[in-house]
């Protein structure tokens, strides 16, 4: 095979719309044959392939196996596996790396691959640049005597459940009534056994995947459903997940949304008090300006990075900190797993509540969150934004009337072909109307339609 491709890896790997450059099947073939020449090492070599539950997953899974092969790898087929639990697998079997076939939270007719190195943790962009550059080799076949094998690891599903279970070993939710929603994705067969074997009463949502319906009006980015089944049926916490199970999303029992800075609050609050927390916590330039002055108040030091959970495990890694996340759920606590959990996440807030002795709701009484408007723009040309005049007097003159109280965000989103505007201050009217102005702007540079 002569073909050769070329991509970039965004802040959450390679993802599109499948059929489209550069999710194609021919491709995924390369990327695998790129992967496993840049990853795998002398002698026997072994890659982990997990996936969520997206049609396309059975075709792409076949051709990075096919890709793989013919680079002289092994490959582990752990099947609808979520995300953490195939950065775990990845160390568990001694793995030279892992894939996760997945496009997060986008809908079916995307999809996506993310990789992880031996250590289960996002590949570096040194190993990223490699594999970019083998894309540009042609596909050369190993000899025969030294094709990769596959194997189905058929117990992967109770091996990651047994793991999260052996990190909260006295963790009880008898008494609680939990409803889950899993997005039809990833975490369908796997959340709620787990959450049933701590004792917890469990009601689900988004656990019969077809192929077509993961993330589609369920899991972490769409909560109305579960919001109007927490208060119809009287429970006590819902729990949100997305497409591949990494972020998590809470309600609590009136039915209000807690999201990913709620709970990193909560995490905090309850590790500074364990010690388990004792230097700082990681945010990133999304995070709500009130947890960062509530984290800083516990005495703890607040720090943020760009938007992705590699750049807030890069950063916890270089601290030397135990805890990190984004308020979209993505959240990492390094004595855990090594990326974002969702699971692990939830358990940990429904470990700091049964310790408090109180509802979700009471644990985020001292919390006072910022208003924070996010609009996104569909985008389809290549410039910077921030590059643009009309765009940058715009976001002075907001920064300007909001002074110290506000903040303006303005960024490419590195999963999708959207530019997010976000605004955040102290008066929601003034927040709602900044964003609303700016936006507007935004989309008539950008895009040349009216405002």
């Amino acid at each position: 095979m002569t073909m050769t491709f070329k991509t970039k890896f965004g802040t959450d790997g390679i993802r599109g719309r499948v059929g489209e450059a550069p999710i194609t099947v021919d491709y995924i073939l390369k990327l695998g044959w790129a992967a496993g020449r840049v990853l795998a090492k002398q002698g026997t070599s072994k890659v982990v392939i997990g996936k969520d539950t997206r049609i396309s997953g059975y075709m792409f899974e076949s051709a990075l196996e096919a890709g793989l092969s013919a680079a002289g790898v092994d490959v582990c087929l752990l099947g609808p596996m979520p995300t953490p639990g195939i950065a775990y697998l990845t160390r568990e079997l001694k793995a030279d790396a892992g894939i996760v076939i997945s496009a997060s939270h986008n809908p079916y007719t995307d999809n996506g691959f993310k990789f992880f190195s031996s250590k289960g943790e996002k590949l570096d962009a040194d190993t990223e640049q490699l594999i970019e550059q083998h894309l540009a080799i042609p596909l050369v076949t190993v000899a025969p005597d030294h094709l990769g094998k596959a194997y189905r690891i058929e117990n992967a599903q109770q091996r990651y459940i047994d793991f999260c279970k052996q990190q909260f070993k006295n963790l009880s939710l008898h008494g609680l009534k939990i409803i889950v929603d899993c997005a039809n994705g990833a975490n369908y067969h796997i959340a709620p056994q787990l959450f049933a074997q701590f004792g917890a009463q469990i009601e689900t949502l988004g656990v019969s995947p077809n192929g077509l319906n993961i993330n589609d009006h369920c899991g972490s980015t769409y909560t109305t459903n579960l919001q109007q089944a927490v208060v119809k049926q009287k429970a006590d916490v819902g729990i949100a997940f997305d497409g591949d199970g990494d972020r998590v999303i809470m309600v609590d029992h009136t039915g209000e949304v807690i999201d990913g800075d709620q709970l990193v609050y909560i995490m905090a609050k309850y590790g500074a008090e364990k010690k388990t927390v004792k230097k700082g916590v990681v945010g990133t330039q999304m995070s709500n300006l009130g947890l960062e002055q509530a984290i800083k108040k516990m005495g703890l030091k607040f720090t943020r990075t760009n938007v992705g959970d590699k750049f807030v495990l890069a950063a916890l890694q270089e601290a030397g900190w135990q805890l990190g996340g984004e308020s979209s759920g993505h959240i990492i606590q390094m004595q855990r797993n090594s990326t974002g959990d969702g699971i692990m996440a939830a358990l940990q807030v429904l470990e700091a509540l049964q310790f408090w002795k109180i509802s979700l709701r009471d644990a985020l009484t001292e919390l006072v969150m910022h208003p924070q408007v996010m609009i996104n723009i569909a985008v389809k040309c290549s410039q910077d934004p921030l590059k643009q005049p009309d765009i940058v007097k715009a976001i002075e003159d907001i920064e300007k009337q909001m002074g110290s109280d506000g903040r303006v965000l303005l960024r490419r989103s590195g999963t999708e072909p959207v530019v997010r505007v976000m605004v955040e201050g102290r008066d929601n009217k003034q927040v709602r109307h900044n964003a609303t102005v700016l936006a507007g702007i935004v989309k008539n540079v950008l895009t040349h339609e009216p405002v």
